[in-house]
Formats: C-alpha cells, sequence, structure tokens
C-alpha cells in the first residue's frame, strides 16, 4: 500500500486524533503547541489515503548538549487505523526524525488494553532504559450509577468523600483569574512532598491552552476564605486524566483532596468518558505495591496510598522503546545517564 505523507494542519491533526480508540491528551495539538512554548520543537506527521489521515505521530524535538544532535520522542502516539500502517509509519518519522539531526527517537505508545501492542523489535525498536510518562497508573471505570461506582471504591475513600461534602466546602470551576490560587498550592505542595515541579507559568499555559475549548477543567476547593485543594483534569475522547493536584497544609481534617477528586470524575461522567486515568503509581506489581505502600513516602509511593482507594484497576503501558540512529551518540548519553544515577 502506498501513502502520501502530509504535515496537517492543527485542525486536520486533531480531527483524526479525538475519534480514534487510542486517542490522547499528549498527541492533540494543543498539547505539542504547550511544549513548544518548553523548549520542544514540534512536528505533525501523517499519511494519508485518497486525501484522508490514515496514521500519524506528534514528534516532539530537544536538542542535546551542543545543538548538534537532537533527540525525537512521541508521547502516547503513533496512532494507526490499521495495523498494516505501522512499518510505513516508522519509516517516514525516522525520515523526518534523521533529517531534523535526532540521535535517536524514544516512543511511550501508552496503553494497549483490548489490542496486543505491534512488535516493536520488528519496527527497529529496542527497550529503553528511561521512561518520561509513569509507565503504571491506576484506571477507574466510572461507567454506572454514583451508587455503583462508590461501592468499587474502599470503605475509607467513601467515608471521606462523604465527609467532604458535608463541610460547607465551595468546589467551583476556576477561571483563568483563579489558577494562581491553584498554582500557589502546587507549589506548597511540591515543597512539603520534596517534588519536583514546572514554574507556574508552565500550569497556566496548560489551563489557557485546554480549558476554554472544554477539554480540560481545574476545579477549585475554597471554605471561608481558604483554599484547600485543587485539580486539573483533562478529557480526551473516552478517558479523563488527573494530571495536575495539590492541597493546602491547612484544614486537612475536611477532606476537601477527596472532594475536589470527586468533582473531577463527575465533570468526566458528564462529558461522557468512560474511564478515569489516576496517572502515575510506583513501577511495582500489584503485590510489590500492596505489601509496601504503608511504610514508603519515596517518589510516586506517597500518592499511591490515596490513589488505590478509589477503586480502579493497576494497568502498565507498553513502556518506552527507542529507535536509534546514531549509536555513538546514544551509547554516549546512555553512559552519562548511568554515571548520573551514580
Amino acid at each position: 500500500m502506498s501513502y502520501s505523507v502530509v504535515t496537517p494542519t492543527p485542525a486536520d491533526w486533531d480531527a483524526f486524533i479525538r475519534p480514534h480508540p487510542r486517542a490522547h491528551l499528549l498527541q492533540l495539538a494543543a498539547w505539542g503547541d504547550h511544549q513548544a512554548q518548553s523548549g520542544w520543537q514540534v512536528a505533525r506527521l501523517a499519511l494519508a489515503e485518497q486525501g484522508q489521515i490514515v496514521a500519524g505521530a506528534q514528534v516532539l524535538f530537544a536538542p542535546l548538549p551542543g545543538r548538534i544532535f537532537w533527540r525525537a520522542y512521541v508521547p502516547f502516539g503513533g496512532l494507526v487505523t490499521a495495523d498494516a500502517q505501522m512499518p510505513a509509519l516508522w519509516q517516514a518519522v525516522r525520515r523526518l526524525a534523521v533529517r531534523r539531526r535526532a540521535a535517536w527517537l524514544k516512543w511511550e505508545p501508552g496503553f494497549y488494553l483490548h489490542t496486543p501492542p505491534p512488535d516493536f523489535a520488528r519496527l527497529g525498536f529496542r527497550p529503553s532504559p528511561q521512561t518520561i510518562q509513569p509507565p503504571r497508573t491506576i484506571l477507574l471505570d466510572i461507567t454506572g450509577s454514583e451508587d455503583s461506582l462508590l461501592a468499587r471504591m474502599n470503605q475509607g475513600t467513601r467515608r471521606k468523600i462523604r465527609q467532604a461534602q458535608k463541610n460547607a466546602i465551595r468546589y467551583y470551576e476556576a477561571t483563568a483569574a483563579e489558577v494562581p490560587r491553584f498554582t500557589r498550592m502546587l507549589l506548597a505542595t511540591g515543597a512539603r512532598n520534596e517534588f519536583g515541579l514546572h514554574p507556574p507559568e508552565y500550569y497556566a499555559r496548560a489551563w489557557a491552552q485546554f480549558a476554554p475549548a472544554g477539554d480540560a477543567t481545574l476545579i477549585l476547593a475554597e471554605h471561608e476564605g481558604d483554599d484547600l485543594a485543587g485539580i486539573m483534569v483533562f478529557g480526551v475522547g473516552s478517558t479523563a486524566v488527573y494530571l495536575y493536584g495539590a492541597s493546602a497544609s491547612l484544614k486537612r481534617n475536611l477532606m476537601a483532596a477527596y472532594g475536589v477528586q470527586w468533582a473531577a470524575i463527575q465533570w468526566a461522567r458528564a462529558r461522557g468518558c468512560t474511564h478515569y486515568d489516576m496517572w502515575g503509581i510506583p513501577d511495582e506489581d500489584e503485590t510489590t505495591l500492596e505489601a509496601q505502600f504503608q511504610t514508603r513516602e519515596d517518589g510516586l509511593w506517597g500518592v499511591y496510598g490515596f490513589k488505590r482507594g478509589w477503586g480502579g484497576q493497576v494497568v502498565r503501558s507498553a513502556g518506552a522503546w527507542d529507535m536509534v540512529y546514531n549509536p555513538p551518540v546514544y551509547a554516549a548519553y546512555q553512559w552519562l545517564q548511568r554515571r548520573r544515577r551514580g
């Protein structure tokens, strides 16, 4: 089969992505534009058949030190309408990446819940020692009645949701002018829990890129003038993604963090989503997770105890895969990464 390689407009690209069964936030044109404001360069490449896009990948490029070579990255993309299109798509991506002096390309294809993943080795990929997005998550089925959804949660989470609704807390969708209230809480949360954050303007841009179009919401919780919690959730296709959350140190007994999460799930249900991605837990099997979550607070362990209570399924993505175009540069980069890890 012969395909035309085209550079789609953002509108044509999103028209292909949104109805796709594996549609994901990180492949929307707006996400590429968002990352472009953080130093990445963005290219969208598509295969067309009789004028219709049938496959494509949004590729992000970042320079390596010295800016002679670059690294390329496809997050939760590489979407096709038929498996037979995979080789042609990655051949086209390879030509693009080599033209842009990429030393390698990292592909994080995302989740294959109902279909088998592709043969990565046959496509020219090797397992990558580094991931960018958390490979493991908890995925909630949010279909059915509210009672059935609550019944899937553990007793402690149900109790805290009910408590969060009895404390005269105001839950509301933020406007652009109220986004700084969230970023202030987020900075405090990061300092308290010792995890890294983007600058505040990164989150303000994310809201501006997605919320006005209806693809995201920022829900804040306020009690007697005090900001208690906030959550930024994105919805694409059948899945909503809980990407950013924050909570204040004061009045934690009011359980506002549970209240904003419950409000976000209601937002996702109202827009027709069937699943809710809690986005990121430790990359361990379920037995290890359950055995260690009460004694560990490092990394994503600190949030696993909260996320597990919502009654979802632990799932793992297909991980990360690298296609190497310049073996010496790739080997030098891996050596540096191993040295940094100690």
